[in-house]
């Protein structure tokens, strides 16, 4: 196996409810013939998911400042450490990088092959390459920054060196990793975003030893922009690397990144023109920039997706039943007319009805809308002296409180009392949906480029970013078996299976596709991004 060298808290009336379903249903019928048939079928539609075209862009232009607005404060830098930061892959650049097809291919590093099976992988690693600091990015750094993940149970990293038996660095520009077993998509743990977990980000040995656990603040990377001026809850700001290991890259003089949590201010600010792009979380970002001509977006679908965790170690979401009776009492088509304005693609599993992982005995397995049904299993649970009073925790980004109000008026019309509570989204990451301290708490999932390991990440037991703490033995063992085998065919109906079981067991409440998005003004140029957002830098251009 080889991988080659590639360049490049109100009640809604349910009267209301009902009125503006038929209102915006009758609005949104009848598709002009030859449109869009995602839009037409009630989605989004995808454009320019992994970026810009370069072939009808024009020449790129050198200079200037790319001014951004992120929709949360960074934590740090320190790829041991889990956080949403839209910068690091500025400052470190990543040694592999993922295709559309998820798979992963050489980007800093040279080439990653495997000649018996996936046992045995070896990283090539260009000539010349060096870190900001002008530390040499050989060998003995990765293995330095691996052995940070394998140490650090904590680090979002950490399961993809679990595997690894040894570290070997065959000659200055050669690592050599010899693995447990088969791992065959192991190329991809050196490939993925640093909210997710990546072994590919990788700081200066030089920095490591100078900073120590203060390396969050004072990153060194081998990308194109250095750490800066950094002013907590105002603005990040990174300047050229003169020593990119891409010649004649990067073409801006800088980044500024500015923390705006608030949904409705961070579109305003790029319609007003205080910043040159955002990072959309939501689906009314996503829908106005696409119905803005002035404005440029980039958007996927891809797997995840928006859902509900349920606590499955806490009543009533513990028993089936009553996670039963949630998915049944929502009715999609009014969620579509009242959320999301009738554009909505439903989920009916983490993994889209378009996927290749998607089967019909998988999605006939999740509940369909069935009030009746629903209202049948709350009155066996209450008989049973169950509660079906649920405390609902999300953030108080506008849609999520809209959507708060249209998840109580759903559940009590079929006897479950939905009582909301609202947190800024720092808090509410941090205090609710990692610390676990919820019955039910809404979520943005998706979209993501790769299955591995983001839906290991969400499914298996332990994963990192399985907070209601899901577990079923027979999926842990597809989804390592999934990671494991170097067959593609195998590797679909692995996944295929995952669906089906987490359908059955309602592992959580799908509710819509994820609408994760860059929105830009249009002489932003060169924007090559991961459909989780992630963006490399390199490229970018401003046309003014």
């Amino acid at each position: 196996m080889t991988t080659t060298e590639t360049r490049r808290p109100r009640t809604r009336l349910l009267a209301a409810l009902a009125a503006t379903l038929s209102a915006l249903v009758l609005a949104a019928c009848g598709a002009a013939p030859g449109a869009d048939t995602t839009a037409a079928a009630g989605g989004i539609r995808t454009v320019n998911p992994y970026g810009g075209d370069p072939a009808t862009e024009g020449t790129p232009k050198r200079g200037g400042v790319l001014i951004m607005g992120t929709d949360r404060e960074v934590v740090g830098f320190d790829p041991t450490v889990q956080n949403t930061n839209q910068a690091a892959l500025a400052v470190y650049d990543s040694l592999m990088k993922l295709k559309p097809d998820g798979s992963a291919e050489p980007y800093m590093a040279k080439s990653m092959d495997s000649t018996d099976g996936g046992r045995t992988w070896r990283m090539g690693l260009r000539e010349g390459v060096t870190f900001s600091d002008g530390t040499p990015l050989d060998a003995q750094a990765v293995i330095v920054n691996v052995q940070r993940h394998i140490d650090k149970a904590s680090s979002p990293g950490h399961r993809f060196t679990e595997p690894i038996e040894s570290m070997t660095a065959v000659d200055p520009l050669t690592v050599e990793f010899r693995l447990k077993s088969p791992f065959g998509l192991f190329p991809t743990a050196f490939a993925g975003s640093f909210t997710t977990g990546s072994l590919g980000q990788i700081i200066s040995p030089a920095a490591l030893q100078k900073y120590g656990d203060q390396i969050a603040n004072n990153p060194v990377g081998a990308g194109p922009f250095v750490l800066g001026n950094w002013t907590r809850d105002s603005r990040m700001e990174l300047t050229r690397n003169p020593n990119y290991w891409q010649e004649g890259m990067p073409y801006l003089d800088g980044l500024q990144f500015r923390p705006l949590p608030d949904t409705e201010s961070r579109y305003a600010s790029l319609e007003n023109g205080d910043v040159d792009l955002i990072f959309g979380g939501y689906h009314t970002e996503l829908l106005r920039g696409s119905e803005n001509p002035n404005l440029t977006v980039y958007y996927g679908s891809g797997h995840g997706a928006e859902w509900l965790y349920f606590n499955h170690e806490k009543p009533p979401f513990n028993d089936h039943r009553m996670r039963e009776a949630l998915v049944r009492g929502i009715d999609t088509q009014a969620l579509a007319a009242t959320q999301y304005r009738g554009r909505m693609e439903p989920a009916h599993g983490y993994f889209g009805d378009n996927s290749e992982y998607q089967t019909p005995e998988a999605a006939a397995a999740y509940p369909s809308y069935d009030p009746e049904r629903a209202k049948q299993l709350v009155a066996e649970y209450v008989a049973e002296g169950g509660s079906t009073t649920v405390v609902y925790k999300t953030t108080n980004a506008p849609n999520r409180m809209a959507f708060a109000e249209f998840l109580q008026a759903q559940m009590a019309a079929i006897g479950i009392t939905v009582q909301p509570q609202f947190f800024d989204l720092a808090q509410y990451s941090s205090s609710v949906v990692q610390s676990r301290d919820f019955q039910l708490a809404g979520t943005v999932g998706g979209p993501v480029d790769s299955p591995y390991p983001a839906a290991q990440n969400v499914l298996r037991t332990g994963g990192n970013q399985n907070y209601g703490g899901y577990t079923n033995p027979e999926v842990d063992a597809l989804l390592d078996r999934a990671a494991a085998t170097t067959d593609d065919a195998e590797r679909t109906r692995l996944y295929q299976q995952v669906q089906l079981v987490t359908n059955q067991d309602i592992s959580m409440a799908y509710t819509s596709r994820g609408y994760l998005s860059t929105i830009a003004k249009p002489e932003v140029k060169g924007v090559v991004r991961y459909l989780t957002r992630d963006m490399f830098f390199g490229t970018t251009w401003l046309d003014r």
